[in-house]
């Protein structure tokens, strides 16, 4: 077996891929350990499985120092092991780290004491603790380095973020701080508890932020005042209030996710990521509810088109996409539906143009920049949150 310098699992993945890439640039060798095997394929090709600016060329480029694997017996093969996998959360909004802690105890019978283990997924204060746990007390170079980029852009944002770096041992906090610092800019060593605060409230921040602009919309909404133009009112020559965000479908695997992390670590003690959870995850009910007002019984015999499936603007990724929940409440009220996005392939997707045509309602789920361009008949109603065109 070949010998690596950085071994990542689920290195297929969002997080994983690019931070590889990016340290097999600094001429270390890297093995990229995943579960899915179509994906690793196209990897061991030179070809990128999800979008990611300015990925392609650097991972033909240092193809040679790249090897992805699902023999996860590979893991023997690294100095450094980076833990890059999902942490979902349940329907019931708890954190579901089964498949997570089930790693950790899958490794024990690889990893070896002079290795390095770096966690880099979203995880709730005091998982850290556990995993330590599970490892033993013979295994103490444990470091949480948390990832805070956003999607799409890690080969870009990586050397120009700041990393936050911690650990149960001196030896995983230099080995951390040695690696990181041959592709980003500054090292920040915190305590564990710290690292993993960071992470969850820098996402949970911006998730209430997007809260309340997306009650600011609904207030206007039901007053029928136009929220994106009252917004720029609100900004223009008025500095203190150029933060505000636009409203829209917030979501995603960060956002909501460690919002209801950090919730459900405060044993839902957190009043402001509940009241921002609420708001965010029903603007797709709230938004039916104002087509049932104005349509009532006419709303059967309408079309209603989504446009953009993905989480945000510009990616290829629906996960937690209120796009999906909002087709779902619409399938639910059976309601005609037509669908169209520019990254993402659906079953029943169209163009973008066709969309325009045999939809009534059209809906702007995602802010593809595509759609600003777009100019959609008079007679068609376009519900626009993100304040995207100009009608």
């Amino acid at each position: 077996m070949k010998k690596f310098d950085v071994c990542i699992i689920g290195g297929a993945g969002h997080i994983g891929l690019p931070l590889g890439i990016l340290i097999s640039s600094k001429n270390k060798r890297v093995v990229l350990y995943d579960k899915n095997i179509e994906v690793i394929n196209k990897i061991n090709k030179g070809i990128m499985p999800f979008l990611e600016i300015g990925a392609t060329k650097l991972l033909l480029k240092n193809k040679k120092k790249i090897f992805a694997t699902g023999d996860i017996k590979y893991v023997q093969s690294a100095k450094v092991v980076i833990v890059c996998i999902g942490t979902p959360v349940t329907t019931n909004l708890k954190p579901n780290l089964k498949f997570f802690f089930q790693l950790f105890k899958e490794l024990k019978s690889y990893i070896k004491k002079d290795q390095t283990i770096i966690i880099r997924s979203s995880i709730y204060p005091g998982t850290c603790e556990k995993i330590f746990n599970i490892l033993g007390k013979g295994f103490k170079n444990i470091s949480y380095c948390p990832e805070r980029v956003v999607q799409g852009k890690s080969i870009e944002e990586l050397p120009k973020l700041p990393q936050i770096v911690s650990g149960y041992s001196k030896k995983s906090i230099l080995v951390s701080k040695n690696l990181f610092k041959l592709i980003c800019k500054k090292i920040i060593i915190t305590s564990v508890l710290e690292a993993e605060l960071v992470k969850l409230f820098s996402n949970a921040w911006r998730y209430i932020n997007f809260s309340v602009s997306n009650e600011f919309l609904m207030i206007c909404e039901n007053l029928n005042i136009n929220f994106s133009k009252l917004r720029k009112t609100m900004i223009d020559g008025y500095e203190r209030n150029r933060d505000i965000p636009l409203a829209g479908f917030a979501a995603g695997p960060c956002l909501f996710k460690d919002t209801v992390q950090l919730s459900a670590f405060l044993k839902n003690n957190f009043t402001l990521g509940k009241a921002a959870t609420s708001i965010n995850e029903n603007l797709p009910n709230f938004l039916l509810k104002k087509l049932k007002e104005k349509y009532r019984l006419k709303l059967k015999y309408k079309t209603v088109g989504i446009l953009g499936l993905a989480f945000k603007a510009e990616i290829d990724d629906d996960r937690d996409s209120l796009s999906i929940k909002l087709i779902e409440i619409l399938k639910r009220n059976k309601i005609k539906l037509v669908i169209s996005d520019e990254y993402i392939k659906h079953p029943q997707g169209v163009t973008k143009e066709k969309l325009t045509k045999l939809a009534d309602i059209i809906i702007i789920a995602t802010p593809h920049k595509a759609y600003k361009k777009m100019k959609f008949p008079k007679n068609k109603e376009v519900i626009d949150t993100w304040g995207l065109i100009e009608r």
